[in-house]
């Protein structure tokens, strides 16, 4: 009998039958969980010479369960009548094993030629189960790896399996990752294999060293790297974790930063990651070496265009002689002189950079040559990608059309146009393609669309409006052409409102817009007394409002719109008004307790309004600038009608500046006034009434709460008795009712520096910035002080009592209630048990009060002396401050994140300067609504 582990008798082939003919274990495959034994090795028959022939007289398979046995012949090349020898048997063994359908063969017969072929089947995979991978889900691994049920199990294939596996987990930098496969035995030759995975920990870059350099620190260097030191500063970073091509990257990192510092004979002698023994992380080792530094030398420009002047081009250049070598200049200088070819119509220049270096004087000289080329014109515009959006609608935004000289700018102009529309993805770029003709071109437009409809259901916390629900549909690219279509209801405590808007972009496929809302709001003031938020005057606006817009240059806008509103304006009787006429209706607003200015504002008035404004417009973008102006001069007509009068000019004004590296610096600034154009009511009353005033605070002007700067009426009360001379003036600003009256002019300015994180930050959509801000709001005129309170005197002497801060002492302000006829009521006292306490007419005795019919005084019934009914108001001092143009100053730094829960706005500010009466706030988020 001749076996496939007959390792004496057939030498070295021996050895590779027997690694097949066991299962998995002793190849480091595991332990099964059923233990299994090798198959015993048959008794070693007597082999057949190596030079005697044999003839095989008959030939049978046994042990075939699934395999049919002509399957198994089929792999061998024995046949009955053919002559065999040794290594005919030997080779048949290696034929059928390399099959990979048995587990074990066993060849008998071989001394008569009755050959018997003995086979053991591979067993079929009942199922494959993964356990212990938690940070790779089974999904993305299962499609990795090719074992699955009812295949035939191999050891070649877990091999290969275990491979990919860890693979897998060294993609994700788990390089301590270890896979042990085992293997359960089943009935019917069947079998589940089980992959038992210990992921590890992420394998972190623990030290960086660089070796060779002089001139720049470790840290410096460190610095310009993508890959960082895991330290608890990078506990938010993604780039401490190894990667191969990370490594690579950081190898250009290095040499871009000196060829930008001048050392052109820059070069990184070797990179090298070494894996500590635990595998956990990894120490990186850069040879480098730095070289001379040089400086430029003479810089030429060496045009074959002869619409260019070279001296001009060249004078025009960023490189300068004798400054130090910058490899990033270079390029920029190819990228303008490119950039001015285009202008010219000059599509495919060729400019080429040709250096001399002197290592002696340590200079490089630099001469762009310029090669001959035909001026180019657009063949045609080509758009793809575009499956919603209708093709008119993106090409109204091209400068360009086909035909049309090439012209670099407004290619450029062009792809800003298209990005502000906002319906496809970011950094979206006009390809450039060589056209049928040398002096030919393809503009390129393959944009990748977006999603533009937003259906938005959410509920939130605002320090502004405490609890907030907020429900809106908008469709800003309704049919695909542009169109934009919303819907909102928005409800929170103090604020409420429903708004439905349309507008078309290019009316009649003309470039002018049109757009009309339809709102109602309703808003409650408030003001703060300790940590209690108090609803003073409620404001509801109804009506709409017309947009329209016709572009004058490609920069230039005129827009004009109309408005017409009812605002309504109402405090709550209960708490501001009381009886005047004695018929027991709430009926005037009381100074006493709303103060004269709201007093005023009490009313319905109908407003309605023309305007216009003058709109420049160069930024990139208006979703998320970073270069570019935008300028808005408006002014607003009320008169046309109405209730309401008056003239208001507003100016608004944004520049952006991209400095490179993600850094973003921003100015704006604002301001406005208003006039009246009614005639003036009286003295202490403004002309311009509350609810069309401006307003200055949060969030406009960040640290200082809503409505937190500009002119305000506050009421101090005292503590103290009135009667001795004591009283003091509430201190506290907590307890202290503070309301703003808004202003007729101000101004808003702010510097703002949008600062980059790393890309695991980017990932969670953080975007820190650092701010100042500077503003004021002013000119009002100051309200009538019609709120008198009597100062107290001395029982005695008579004499007037002032306190210790020499103010008069003030005593409380008298409010006797009368009944809705006019009567005075009084209070029955204790010598009535029946009716005490009880209100009535009658000033002895007692009589019930009616509200239809007149007091009779012979009515009143009993000799009780009543007291009369008197509701006291405690004094208090009116102070009218912050009506001042002066500039309040504020500093801080703030964030936004696009949290799991809606986007988030932190900001931390000081103000710094302040005028008396302002209210500073130091932090305030927003969460759960659009900023």
């Amino acid at each position: 009998m001749v076996t496939a582990n007959k390792a004496r008798n057939m030498g070295a082939r021996a050895t590779t039958t027997l690694l097949a003919g066991t299962m998995l274990s002793g190849l480091g495959l595991g332990v099964p969980a059923v233990a299994q034994t090798v198959p015993g090795a048959a008794p070693a028959a007597p082999a057949v010479p190596a030079q005697q022939q044999q003839t095989v007289r008959t030939l049978r398979v046994d042990g075939s369960q699934r395999i049919e046995p002509d399957t198994v012949l089929s792999y061998t090349k024995l046949r009955v009548g053919d002559v065999y020898t040794n290594e005919t048997i030997d080779q048949a063994i290696k034929d059928l094993l390399a099959s990979e359908l048995l587990a074990d063969v066993e060849i008998a017969g071989v001394e008569t030629g009755d050959i018997v072929i003995r086979i053991k089947e591979n067993p079929v995979i009942n199922r494959v189960v993964l356990e212990g991978n938690k940070r790779l889900k089974n999904d993305k691994i299962q499609k990795e790896i090719k074992l699955a049920p009812r295949q035939i199990f191999t050891r070649p294939a877990v091999r290969a399996d275990v491979a990919r596996i860890i693979e897998l987990y060294r993609r994700q930098g788990r390089f301590a990752a270890t896979v042990e496969p085992k293997m359960v035995m089943l009935d019917q030759n069947r079998v589940d294999v089980i992959f038992e995975i210990r992921e590890g920990p992420k394998s972190k870059v623990r030290q960086i060293n660089i070796i060779g350099n002089e001139v720049f620190s470790d840290g410096k260097l460190r610095g310009e790297m993508a890959t960082k030191q895991a330290r608890l500063t990078s506990i938010f970073s993604s780039n401490t974790s190894y990667d191969q091509d990370r490594l690579a990257y950081d190898q250009q990192k290095l040499r871009q930063f000196y060829l930008t510092q001048g050392y052109a004979d820059f070069r990184v002698v070797s990179a090298v990651a070494e894996l500590t023994p635990d595998k956990r992380d990894f120490i990186i080792t850069y040879v480098v070496e730095e070289g001379e530094r040089y400086k430029f030398g003479d810089v030429t420009v060496d045009s074959a265009i002869r619409d260019f002047d070279d001296k001009k081009l060249a004078a025009a250049l960023p490189i300068k002689k004798d400054d130090w070598y910058n490899a990033k200049l270079v390029e920029d200088s190819v990228d303008s002189l490119s950039e001015t070819a285009g202008l010219f119509g000059y599509a495919f220049a060729d400019v080429r950079p040709e250096f001399q270096r002197d290592a002696e004087t340590r200079t490089m000289s630099l001469n762009f040559n310029i090669a001959e080329a035909n001026r180019t014109y657009i063949e045609r515009i080509e758009i793809t990608g575009n499956t919603q959006t209708q093709d008119k609608v993106i090409r109204r935004e091209m400068r360009v059309a086909e035909g049309d000289a090439f012209n670099t700018f407004l290619v450029k102009r062009s792809q800003d146009r298209i990005n502000s529309l906002g319906f496809f993805q970011d950094k979206f770029e006009i390809e450039r393609k060589e056209g049928s003709a040398p002096d030919r071109i393809v503009l390129s437009a393959n944009v990748e669309e977006k999603a533009t409809g937003e259906l938005t259901l959410s509920a939130g916390f605002s320090s502004l409006e405490r609890f907030i629900i907020q429900s809106s549909v908008r469709q800003r690219n309704f049919r695909g052409k542009g169109q934009v279509l919303s819907a909102s209801v928005d409800y929170s405590t103090y604020a409420k409102s429903v708004e439905l808007g349309f507008t078309e972009p290019y009316l009649f496929d003309k470039n002018i817009a049109l757009g009309a809302t339809v709102f109602r709001q309703d808003y409650n003031s408030f003001n703060y007394i300790g940590s209690d938020r108090n609803t003073t005057y409620s404001q509801v606006s109804t009506g709409f409002q017309l947009v329209s817009g016709v572009p004058i240059t490609e920069y230039w806008t005129l827009s004009g719109r109309y408005t017409l509103k009812q605002d309504e304006v109402s405090l709550d009787r209960s708490t501001f008004y009381v009886d005047t006429n004695g018929d027991g209706t709430l009926d005037t607003c009381d100074p006493l307790k709303a103060g004269v200015y709201y007093c005023q504002a009490v009313g319905k008035r109908i407003t309605s309004q023309l305007g216009i404004s003058f709109i420049y417009d160069s930024l990139n973008s208006r979703i998320r600038p970073s270069r570019g102006t935008r300028l808005v001069i408006g002014t607003d007509f009320a008169g046309l009608g109405g209730d309401v009068k008056y003239l208001r000019g507003r100016v608004d004004a944004d520049k952006y500046w991209h400095l490179g590296g993600g850094w973003i610096f921003s100015l704006s600034g604002e301001g406005g006034y208003i006039k009246s154009l009614e005639k003036s009511p009286g003295a202490g009353i403004d002309s311009v009434r509350i609810t069309d005033r401006f307003f200055l605070g949060e969030p406009q002007f960040r640290g200082f709460d809503i409505r937190g700067i500009g002119p305000r009426v506050q009421r101090i009360g005292y503590t103290g008795d009135p009667l001795t001379g004591t009283q003091t003036l509430i201190t506290d600003r907590n307890q202290i009712i503070d309301d703003s009256l808004g202003g007729k002019g101000y101004y808003l300015g702010k510097a703002e520096l949008e600062i980059p994180l790393g890309s695991g930050a980017a990932e969670l959509g953080l975007r820190p910035s650092i701010f100042a801000q500077v503003g004021a709001l002013w000119s009002i005129d100051r309200p009538a002080a019609t709120i008198q309170f009597t100062q107290a005197t001395d029982p005695g002497t008579g004499a007037l009592l002032f306190n210790s801060d020499g103010s008069p002492t003030l005593l409380p302000k008298d409010n006797y209630i009368k009944d809705s006829f006019g009567n005075q009521l009084y209070q029955v006292g204790l010598t009535d048990a029946t009716n005490v306490g009880l209100l009535t007419p009658c000033q002895v005795g007692y009589t019930a009060v009616s509200s239809t019919t007149p007091f009779n005084p012979g009515s009143c019934v009993g000799t009780s002396i009543n007291s009369i009914y008197n509701v006291q108001t405690a004094p208090f001092l009116e102070r009218f401050v912050g009506d001042s143009p002066k500039p309040r100053i504020s500093v801080g730094f703030g964030v936004n994140w696009n949290s799991p829960f809606g986007p988030l706005r932190i900001d931390v500010s000081k103000a710094l300067i302040t005028v008396d009466g302002d209210d500073p706030k130091l932090f305030t988020f927003n969460v759960g609504t659009a900023f």
